[in-house]
């Protein structure tokens, strides 16, 4: 076999303004530079308490249990799952979108059996047919999405449906993934059994270091189970013990990713998580004052901010769309899925990506890119400067 000759490496640079992930800040990737140590030495025993003790600030919890999963932010939902879910159990999950379906198969992977509440995509669940589907089939657990980044629908009465979920005993999950850090969560106000989420999205670090938090009844459920986790390497109780307070050797954390999700932690922590929640809001909706102006709409009826579905005119090439973004203007947004596909832009307004600077030039390249089409590119300009 011939030695390979690779080129240096020269992405282009480019706007983040898709689903995820989004612009890495300057700082953060100062820290990924920083010059790694073992998993297990002082140095960085010392920094997974500093990680801990942010991921519970921006989680808005006390829980003992909040540390990062070495993986992206779907090896976060399968921890979650897989940890909550034992053979034969019933969990209640949603039909409105695409990580709906995903919680759905990460379920039956565990053994566990799964129960959907549908609503259209485009709109949130509705608690009474919650209610209806546990009066029905009586779940152990209700997952939801917080966020659903398929469709841009932000699932209000979060507080709601965990009550609903504890009067008839069962513990609750939520996907966080799209909304932690630049949406209103609040893991204990909420009673929020177990919630997960990843680093790329509005946290504007690199993937690979996942939070994830559990309250103790999440806990005693994972200690009390009769059958054995089968994932080893997900297994919390087996993780408990190196983020705990052992930090007995479990695997080889991923260092780099680690110190970029602490720096990413830290600057929430130095602006504020509630007036993180508020830029993201203020940002977001000049983005979508824009849209509105132009002669576009949403697609979804519980807006969310940091995921903005952008109906596109009847007859549009969503492709031929991304595509001149990408080329013409290097803005990355990405198409809809699932009964969204080809309907839709998916237009992320998240972390260090939320600047009106962004906004504006997604805005000026989108009425280009769309010209010929019946928009007014100059009205929604307009609309979002005079919202920022």
């Amino acid at each position: 076999m011939q030695r390979p000759e690779v080129g240096e490496l020269t992405p282009p640079d480019r706007t983040l303004m898709g689903p995820g992930p989004s612009d890495v800040h300057p700082r953060v990737r100062r820290a990924m530079t920083t010059p790694l140590v073992g998993h297990l030495d002082p140095a960085f025993v010392d920094l997974m308490d500093e990680v801990q003790e942010l991921l519970r600030y921006a989680f808005r919890t006390d829980n003992e249990w909040t540390i990062p999963i070495s993986g992206t932010g779907s090896a976060a939902m399968e921890a979650a799952i897989g940890n909550l879910v034992e053979p034969d159990d019933t969990v209640l999950v949603p039909g409105n979108g695409y990580f709906g379906g995903r919680m759905a198969s990460m379920v039956e992977r565990a053994g566990g059996e799964t129960v959907t509440v549908d609503a259209p995509w485009g709109e949130p669940l509705d608690v009474d047919d919650v209610r209806a589907a546990f009066d029905s089939h009586d779940p152990d657990l209700l997952a939801f999405v917080h966020g659903e980044t398929s469709t841009g629908v932000l699932q209000p009465d979060v507080s709601e449906l965990t009550d609903l979920a504890h009067d008839n005993d069962a513990l609750t999950i939520v996907d966080a993934v799209t909304t932690f850090g630049g949406v209103e969560l609040r893991v204990d106000d909420w009673d929020v059994d177990v919630a997960y989420s990843a680093a790329q999205k509005c946290l504007s670090a690199p993937p690979g270091a996942s939070p994830l938090t559990l309250n103790e009844r999440a806990m005693a459920k994972i200690e009390e189970r009769d059958a054995t986790v089968r994932s080893w390497y997900l297994d919390l109780s087996k993780l408990a013990d190196y983020w705990g307070e052992e930090r007995a050797y479990h695997h080889t954390a991923p260092i780099t990713n680690v110190y970029a999700l602490r720096e990413a932690l830290r600057l929430a922590a130095e602006e504020g998580i509630e007036a993180r929640w508020e830029r993201h809001e203020h940002v977001a909706g000049a983005l979508r004052a824009g849209v509105e102006a132009m002669g576009l709409d949403l697609a979804s009826t519980s807006w969310l901010p940091s995921l903005n579905t952008v109906r596109l005119p009847a007859g549009v090439d969503d492709g031929a769309v991304i595509e001149g973004l990408l080329d013409g203007y290097d803005i990355e947004v990405a198409g809809g899925l699932g009964d969204l596909s080809g309907e839709v832009l998916r237009v992320g307004c998240m972390g260090h990506s939320a600047r009106p600077a962004n906004v504006l030039a997604l805005l000026a390249a989108l009425g280009n890119v769309l010209e010929g089409e019946e928009i007014d590119a100059d009205a929604g300009l307009a609309a979002a400067r005079e919202r920022l």
